[in-house]
């Protein structure tokens, strides 16, 4: 088992930047691959980028494309979501996920088996 705490979320204006960090309790980090999602209110939580267990060729939802990198650090046991041009519209909270199932990766948040509490990110215009 795994436990993730995100941190990094704050309220930023248009066109800024934020980083996300998700560290992961544990010694099998490297075992899982990991996902960002992100809920704003009144809305279906939503994949944001995902990242296999090695951290080649992450996966990115078009919305957010270019403008977010997913990273890790395995060493660290750490997570990395760096957003740039940031809008109004990626106001949410943003959770971090671990999956330790798939080989691929995948962008159904129901196939990711532990999830963080998440951290607000608000993005004023």
């Amino acid at each position: 088992q795994v436990q993730l705490v995100e941190s990094g979320g704050g309220l930023v204006q248009a066109g800024g930047s934020l980083r996300l960090s998700c560290a992961a309790s544990g010694r099998t980090f490297s075992t899982y691959n990991m996902g960002w999602f992100r809920q704003a209110p009144g809305r279906e939580r939503e994949f944001v980028a995902a990242i296999g267990r090695t951290g080649g060729r992450p996966v990115y939802a078009d919305s957010i494309k270019e403008r977010f990198t997913i990273s890790r650090d395995n060493a660290e046991s750490t997570a990395y979501l760096q957003m740039n041009s940031l809008k109004s519209e990626d106001t949410a909270v943003y959770y971090c996920a671990a999956d330790r199932s798939h080989l691929f990766l995948t962008t159904r948040a129901s196939e990711y088996n532990y999830w963080g509490q998440g951290t607000q990110v608000t993005v004023s215009s």
